[in-house]
């Protein structure tokens, strides 16, 4: 059996996480041209400045049938598909999946399907003074100034056979935007990318500045004999999950003090405390992966992801408190509550809600009328008697009896 290049395996795993389509139906699209980008900005939102030059310059030949370059279809069932992000603005709820689906409600349980010049999923979903931003594969980047109307699509950095660079087709995982012009995106192989324009073009910054203080040590080599040796059984030893040396990054926060945080691939949690100019690596005391992180006042953050683990600390990351939480299966989503409270989501249907700080999670299923329940991606309140819900069967109200 030929061997599986260790990148794209893992490229492959962050992906199957973040519930996405292969990677063998991307193909490669280039970034738009940047005087492109400068007229539709200029006309979208005269307030931005244009930007000199384009995120990304065009490394391949691009099929015209490349799904990036084509418009999301507008598909009768889009309110039942696969359904990774939410946010909710003035506009009302918008909701982000496969296929460059953006669905847009007000009220959480009518959807309607807005016309998005991208057919690569859509992971992740932002919104700050009134513009929206969503994310996803192949690097794409797609905005809105109009409240959701129009999208425009921003960046895109698809990857091919052709190509070499570690760093295309590289999916952002999470977007945080601290005001309308300034932003961040994540995603796999700890790629960050950095806009002070509204979008208009994505620079990437580093955000590996050294092992982290309290880093595993690397592993020793294998010895010939290991190496050679025809046997499949592997020891405790060899199932110990190291250390990446760039993990994937999967979920992005600000705390009330004003410092940032990221949640990562095998218990990877990085800080900043300048505004993203520099960032402090640090490990969580559980070495699995975190998918989401909330925030509340000052330095309280609380990190959640797989097998039901959630991680508490109120100094920002220098200590940790482990929270109970009852149940086994991977939690994919979370929103904060007032007086730090909280609702999270994953697998199975799993709800945990806590009406505060000082209360334990209490754990109860979602279930749909034809009695499945279906891996959760995203929670929203909707008002104080119901959530709404997303996952791999689409958007619902959720109302806890």
């Amino acid at each position: 059996m030929p061997a599986i290049p260790l990148r794209r395996s893992r490229l492959t795993g962050a992906l199957l996480l973040a519930l996405a389509l292969p990677l063998s139906a991307q193909s490669p699209e280039p970034e738009i041209p940047a005087e492109e980008a400068a007229a539709e900005t200029a006309e979208a939102d005269p307030g931005l400045d244009a930007a000199p030059e384009a995120s990304v310059e065009p490394s391949a030949p691009v099929a015209a049938t490349d799904p990036v370059l084509l418009d999301a279809e507008i598909l009768p069932r889009a309110s039942r598909s696969l359904l990774l992000d939410v946010v909710r603005t003035n506009a009302g709820f918008f909701a982000v999946g496969e296929r460059g689906h953006v669905l847009v409600s007000e009220d959480g349980q009518a959807w309607t399907q807005a016309k998005v010049p991208t057919r690569a999923t859509l992971t992740t979903i932002a919104t700050a003074d009134g513009v929206l931003w969503a994310a996803g594969h192949d690097g794409v980047i797609v905005h809105s100034t109009d409240g959701g109307q129009t999208w425009t699509r921003r960046r895109a950095a698809p990857w091919s056979y052709d190509l070499v660079d570690p760093s295309e087709g590289v999916p952002v995982m999470d977007l945080l935007f601290t005001d309308a012009r300034n932003g961040f995106a994540i995603g796999a192989y700890s790629l960050m990318l950095v806009t002070s324009d509204g979008g208009v073009t994505w620079t990437p910054r580093s955000v590996l500045g050294g092992a982290a203080d309290d880093a595993p040590a690397e592993p020793e080599p294998a010895s010939d004999e290991v190496a050679e040796a025809d046997d499949w059984t592997f020891s405790d030893d060899d199932l110990m999950l190291d250390a990446e040396s760039d993990p994937h990054l999967n979920a992005m926060a600000r705390a009330g003090s004003g410092a940032l945080v990221i949640a990562g691939e095998r218990g990877t949690f990085m800080r900043s405390r300048d505004g993203g100019e520099t960032w402090e690596s640090k490990r969580l005391p559980y070495e699995g992966s975190m998918f989401g992180v909330l925030t509340w006042e000052d330095d309280h953050i609380l990190v959640f992801g797989l097998r039901g683990n959630v991680l508490e600390s109120r100094d920002l990351g220098d200590t940790w408190t482990e929270v109970e939480t009852g149940i086994t299966t991977s939690l994919m989503g979370g929103h904060a509550l007032p007086g730090g409270g909280a609702v999270l989501v994953g697998a199975n249907g799993a709800i945990l809600t806590r009406p505060d700080a000082d209360t334990p999670f209490t754990a109860t299923a979602y279930e749909m009328g034809t009695g499945e329940t279906p891996l959760l991606s995203g929670v929203l309140p909707v008002d104080d008697a119901a959530y709404l819900v997303i996952g791999d069967k689409g958007a619902d109200l959720y109302r806890p009896k």
